[in-house]
């Protein structure tokens, strides 16, 4: 969709180009100079919508910008990763083993002593 927008804003600014240069020919030849032309009402709006459409061709290429970011990050994280899991694959057969040496043997609980028999009586 970006595509067809950008294109239909490059028509309109081409457009909106063309009609000024039409406007201001007339106006010169109706010997009015470049000064005083801008102060007429077609040209300032025609120029404020070459200006509108420019601002929004320069939103459309930021779009496609950080989509590209986007995407080349997404790429660069998916090779991180892949490279990581093999790393990882290569290492563990050697890891294995010694995870089987390193386990400790629990040590025996020693049993709790007799507790106090119950109703207050010591002895």
């Amino acid at each position: 969709m970006g595509l067809k927008r950008k294109l239909m804003h490059l028509r309109q600014k081409a457009e909106f180009e063309q009609k000024l240069k039409d406007r201001l020919s007339f106006l010169a030849g109706k010997g009015i100079k470049p000064p005083q032309a801008d102060r007429d009402a077609l040209v300032r709006k025609l120029k404020a919508d070459i200006r509108a459409v420019n601002r929004r061709l320069s939103l459309l290429a930021a779009d496609e910008k950080r989509t590209e970011d986007r995407a080349k990050a997404k790429v660069e994280k998916a090779a991180a990763a892949l490279k990581e899991k093999e790393v990882g694959k290569a290492e563990k057969p050697k890891k294995a083993p010694e995870a089987v040496k390193e386990k400790k043997i629990k040590a025996e609980k020693k049993p709790a002593p007799p507790k106090a028999a119950e109703g207050g009586q010591s002895g």
